[in-house]
């Protein structure tokens, strides 16, 4: 069952980090030279990123795992 909640927990923090995305994309445009875009365009670079992420993060938590 922990597995379920695990996925369930993993998608509402997906949500919230589009829209965080989307929200410091808005306020620092400027600053950064892009346009601002819309949730849609954040879920988008958000899903970019946590394939990026996750199996660097795997990767390291289980050479974490094998050396202790």
């Amino acid at each position: 069952m922990r597995p379920f909640f695990a996925l369930t927990g993993a998608g509402g923090f997906f949500f919230l980090s589009s829209w965080l995305l989307m929200i410091f994309a808005g306020n620092l445009h400027d600053d950064l030279g892009i346009q601002p875009f819309g949730y849609v365009t954040a879920m988008v670079a958000t899903i970019g990123l946590w394939l990026v992420v996750a199996p660097a993060a795997g990767a390291i938590a289980s050479s974490m795992r094998k050396s202790a």
